[in-house]
């Protein structure tokens, strides 16, 4: 008989049972380590949007809240216990309406631009480049740039590359010293245009990738600072603008990799997505059925690609991704949305589909940091939360540039029916520089435990879970800690163990051998 005892905080196991032909059994092959699983798969996203920026991270030098240099102390500590690898800035849709000599020198001088993207709001221009980029030295994180192809030129994309990345005696250079900056930051990946089929410029495939490779041919840099340059892509289940770019990579024209864009609505509906709170089961189970579909689509790319690109020099980045519900508070253009356990289910899911196809997927960068759709942060002026997403990336963090570990699944079953179901289980496991070996294992199903058994000689396993019994559970103001892990740990004494798996839940731990 398996003897099982859940606790408030930690979960302890001691088993010593057969198999049952009812457990889902894990068999990792830890003998076929494969991509490793790149850091970036783990990025963040922050535009001019709402509150993502302004008092979301930027309040300003002479704000009453407690701040460093104008970033607000209380969410410059969270990122950085996060271990934010990459951020993707201005946007977004915003980009390709972004001029960067807007953003530059005194900031009582800079212009003050409506924002027609998001809301119809006066953004002044407070933070810009060297905000951007120094708040990624601060948090020791990439940088990736979203140039404006929309309404800028190829002359102003080259000349915003050359000042901040020149060490020359240039005008740009010594203006970008002038304005408090001395040597060149680092660009890691910069992005030319945003949504090119959409906001971008509503263009076709082919349309865009002569425009791509206009633009491309002047976006020059030092030969010692030069990024990786990502083309935009398409969305959901398109295929052709993967198609044409990559065909366009084959001329010699300079490309790194294309994006991809894809968001999780429970309904499936632009018109009506569905609420962040107070949903039905049936909500639940729609949301897991559409955030699953990502899957198919990267399989499609990247069946391209591997035509096209047999030895995968270009990588399939899905920079925009997460959930988006209906407004339920505040300015519609604000995209401002609170984050429950369901939304901490769909960020699992979704990274151990990227770990999967970690040697095409090098980058994601799920939408956004804070306070804008499946944030990381919330905040209300002086307050702030963690978010159930913001648990899981920290939860996750041991799987940053671990090499994947394929596995299989015995008895995984199906919630939900026929086409409108999901695998019960999803899973995913790595093996870090230092030997250590972990997994990830998440419960879709909102109503029922399953018991898990691994395969192989462990001793145990230790780490964290999280979960609730309300599908809806969250964070307040007013109860900032009212979802959080718990400790997860579980003590075999033979080879063959088993544990439960709550209803709900996402499980990250550490295997002992």
């Amino acid at each position: 008989m398996v003897k099982r005892f859940l606790a408030v905080g930690i979960l302890c196991l001691s088993l010593t049972t057969l198999p049952s032909e009812a457990d889902v059994t894990v068999n990792i092959h830890v003998d076929k380590p494969a991509s490793k699983i790149n850091r970036n798969i783990y990025g963040q996203f922050m535009e001019h949007l709402g509150r993502g920026i302004y008092e979301g991270i930027w309040v300003g030098e002479n704000s009453e809240i407690p701040n460093t240099n104008g970033y607000r102390n209380d969410v410059l500590a969270a990122l950085k216990e996060l271990q934010v690898p990459l951020l993707r800035w201005p946007g977004g849709c915003f980009a390709d309406e972004y001029h960067w000599q807007d953003g530059i020198g005194p900031k009582e001088e800079r212009a003050k631009r409506v924002n027609t993207t998001w809301g119809g709001v006066i953004d002044d221009n407070r933070f810009g480049t060297h905000e951007f980029l120094d708040l990624a030295e601060m948090l020791n994180a990439e940088v990736y740039v979203n140039g404006n192809l929309g309404t800028g030129t190829p002359t102003e994309m080259a000349q915003w590359l050359e000042y901040m990345t020149s060490d020359s005696d240039s005008t740009l250079a010594n203006q970008r010293r002038a304005n408090g900056r001395d040597k060149p930051w680092r660009i890691d990946h910069f992005a030319i245009g945003n949504e090119a089929w959409g906001c971008g410029g509503n263009m076709t495939p082919e349309y865009y990738t002569d425009l791509y490779k206009h633009y491309a041919t002047f976006a020059k840099t030092p030969h010692d600072n030069t990024p990786l340059f990502i083309a935009s892509g398409g969305q959901n289940a398109q295929t052709d603008w993967t198609e044409t770019l990559i065909k366009a990579k084959k001329t010699g024209v300079k490309m790194d990799a294309i994006s991809h864009h894809y968001y999780t609505l429970p309904t499936g509906d632009w018109g009506k997505k569905g609420a962040a709170l107070d949903f039905p089961e049936s909500e639940w189970l729609s949301t897991m059925v559409n955030t699953v579909k990502i899957e198919k689509f990267l399989m499609d790319n990247i069946a391209i690609m591997d035509k096209y690109d047999p030895e995968a020099k270009v990588a399939f980045n899905v920079d925009e991704w997460g959930t988006w519900f209906d407004v339920s508070e505040g300015e519609p253009g604000f995209l401002y949305q609170q984050n429950s356990l369901r939304d901490a289910i769909v960020a699992a899911v979704n990274l151990n589909i990227f770990h999967k196809y970690a040697k095409r997927v090098q980058m994601s960068n799920i939408a956004q940091m804070i306070n804008v759709l499946q944030a990381m942060i919330l905040t209300d002026k002086e307050k702030m939360l963690l978010t159930p997403t913001y648990h899981v990336f920290k939860m996750h963090v041991p799987f940053q540039d671990a090499s994947y570990l394929p596995l299989t699944l015995k008895n995984n079953g199906k919630y939900g029916e026929g086409e409108n179901s999901v695998d019960k289980i999803s899973a995913s496991a790595a093996v870090t520089k230092t030997g250590e070996q972990w997994l990830t294992l998440v419960n879709l199903d909102p109503n029922k435990a399953e018991t898990i058994r691994l395969d192989g000689k462990y001793q145990g396993v230790k780490g964290q879970i999280l979960t609730d019994v309300k599908m809806d559970a969250h964070n307040t103001f007013d109860k900032p800690n009212n979802l959080a892990p718990r400790q997860f740990e579980v003590k075999a004494s033979n080879d063959n163990f088993a544990f439960e798996l709550p209803a709900k839940s996402v499980i990250v731990v550490k295997l002992n051998n």
